[in-house]
Formats: C-alpha cells, structure tokens, sequence
C-alpha cells in the first residue's frame, strides 16, 4: 500500500499502542560489539485485539501475532523475561523519502514508528531516541 491508500480499519479503530522491546542476546559476534542489553530490538503492537510482534531477523522479518489475548500484558512479559521494553508513539510517514539505509533491525523499527532520524543506528540509540521523546510532548516529535 501506499500513503494515500486508505487502510480499511482507520474510520473506526483505535489507534495501536506500540512498545519497542531490547535484547541483550548477540548471537552473532559482531554484535557483541554493542551495548550489552542492546545488541537487538523488535516492535510490539496491540491493535486492541490482537499483539502483534515486528521482529527483523538476520534472514527475515517475522511477524507474528502472538497466542495471547490483547489484554494480556505482553510488554511486562517480555520485562520478566529480561528485555528492555519502552512504549513507542507511532507517528505518521515522514513527508519526504527516507534515505537508503542497511535494513537493520533499528532501521526497521524505526521505519515502522515513522522515526526518520539518520543518526540513530544502534539499538541504544533507538532506546536513547525513545525515552527522549516519552518525556517530551506528543506534538513536539520531528
């Protein structure tokens, strides 16, 4: 779909709650070179129905919805397993194309958050860039 290609659900739905969950795993040795606790990152969302899971993998992008009903608290889940979780406004599409970046799992979930910031490439940085915007006001994110 494109951005004028209207969604079916957008008259009546509710807008989805996004979390960004952060692991510490690296089962690849270069991403032992990152944070540790931020060596991974995936999107979580709940459309009010349904949790959603966005997790871009070495080889794929999974995406999942999750056995569990949307009143089931998947982000504090994903806590008690160890995970970083923060909450994640989605915003619109940025109004002018992205730049061509390395499809990482930061680029996808920053894509999927309508994030355009060129300068955040790790995990870290994305967990800096979200707890940033948490503190500020909803209509004050570029």
């Amino acid at each position: 779909m494109t951005a004028d290609t209207p969604h079916p659900a957008e008259a009546d739905a509710p807008r989805p709650t996004a979390h960004v969950a952060f692991s510490g795993k690296a089962d690849l040795w270069w991403l032992r070179l990152l944070r540790p606790g931020f060596r991974h990152c995936f999107l979580v969302l709940c459309d009010g129905q349904h949790w959603i899971t966005l997790d871009p993998l070495l080889t794929v992008l999974e995406v999942a919805v999750q056995p569990v009903p949307a009143s089931f608290d998947l982000p504090g889940w994903y806590r008690e397993r160890g995970l970083t979780v923060l909450p994640a406004r989605i915003g619109p599409p940025p109004a002018r194309p992205l730049l061509l970046a390395p499809l990482t799992c930061v680029e996808v979930v920053k894509r999927a958050l309508g994030i355009s910031d060129r300068w955040v490439l790790t995990p870290f940085q994305l967990f800096r860039r979200l707890a940033r915007d948490a503190a500020a006001p909803a209509a004050g994110r570029p």
